[in-house]
């Protein structure tokens, strides 16, 4: 894996606004034994402004450069010519990018949609010339803060499941299924978005969420960096592995995955829940299938992400997903 296609979803930045213009001390002594005050307003300093965008998906940007800083404002000048205001630095993030003063923990924006922006450090105000006071005042410093970023993928159907279980498969599937499908490049040991488009027009984004093993919710492997992933997703899609040739109990891997998601989050144990039951190419897998459906009350598909079997079926049903 090459370092530029990492998914970095967490990143701490350094942002400055810009220093305010300092006034201008001036006199008109145009006119013999008269003096007036002509100095100018020095102009404000640029703030830094953060905003989501649709073109970017990760923030790896932020780990190879982490210093940003506002352009100044220019001082004023003689005959009340005030100084030009410093242009606002605007860093762009993913959508899904909470935005925290890193070092007070306070919250200031989750930029849940494009377009939404937060203005994290505001430029200093210029300084007042002296025709407005008797000596010009230098120009004001801008803020300068800390900022932890981070991302949570948004996405419509989140998809859980144990390694192996087939999840990559089925997002592969997904994605070349149709031409209108867009797939996002990241390895399959990061988040993964599959953007599947139907005939209509109709979008529904889904986020491949990687492996979670049974103690997750502790920390265990990667669990935690994961399952913040799936917070912000509207339903949850198990992708169990039903042929079970491993000697896993598909069972217990639903009840497994749902006891981690609850330890984590009890909203997020509340997001609807279907089931894909894949591998059905496998012959042992119709036995467990049976087994699963006297045993668990949920919504069961039972699909291959090889051979194709029931994934359109799967996709109309999460097309109409809360």
């Amino acid at each position: 894996m090459t370092f530029k296609n990492m998914f970095v979803d967490e990143a701490v930045i350094i942002c400055t606004a810009g220093k305010g213009g300092n006034g201008c001390n001036s006199l008109d002594r145009s006119r013999p034994g008269h003096f007036r005050a002509t100095g100018g307003d020095g102009g404000p300093g640029g703030s830094v402004v953060i905003e989501a965008s649709t073109h970017i998906q990760t923030l790896l940007d932020f780990q190879l450069k982490r210093l940003f800083h506002a352009q100044d404002g220019t001082n004023g000048s003689s005959s009340n010519k005030r100084g030009a205001a410093g242009h606002d630095c605007v860093l762009q993030v993913p959508a899904g990018t909470e935005v925290i003063d890193h070092r007070t923990q306070e919250f200031l924006k989750d930029l849940n949609r494009p377009d939404a922006k937060v203005v994290v450090c505001k430029g200093g105000a210029g300084g007042k010339g002296n025709d407005k006071k008797n000596e010009a005042a230098p120009g004001g410093a801008g803020e300068e803060k800390e900022i932890l970023l981070k991302l949570k993928l948004i996405a419509d159907i989140g998809i859980i499941g144990f390694p192996n279980s087939g999840k990559s498969t089925f997002i592969s599937r997904v994605s070349n299924a149709k031409s209108k499908s867009a797939r996002y490049p990241f390895t399959t040991k990061n988040p993964m978005l599959g953007v599947v488009k139907f005939d209509d027009g109709d979008t529904k984004v889904l986020a491949d969420i990687p492996g979670i093993i049974e103690g997750a919710h502790e920390g265990r492997g990667l669990g935690l960096e994961f399952l913040k992933h799936v917070e912000r997703t509207k339903s949850l899609l198990h992708m169990i592995d039903f042929a079970a040739v491993d000697g896993r109990d598909p069972v217990s891997d639903y009840h497994t995955l749902n006891g981690e998601l609850k330890h984590y989050s009890e909203k997020l144990a509340g997001k609807e829940q279907i089931v894909a039951a894949n591998k059905m190419d496998i012959p042992e897998a119709g036995v467990h299938l049976k087994r699963f459906r006297k045993m668990v009350k949920v919504e069961c598909f039972p699909i291959s992400a090889i051979t194709g079997e029931g994934i359109p079926e799967l996709l109309n049903r999460l097309r109409s997903a809360k």
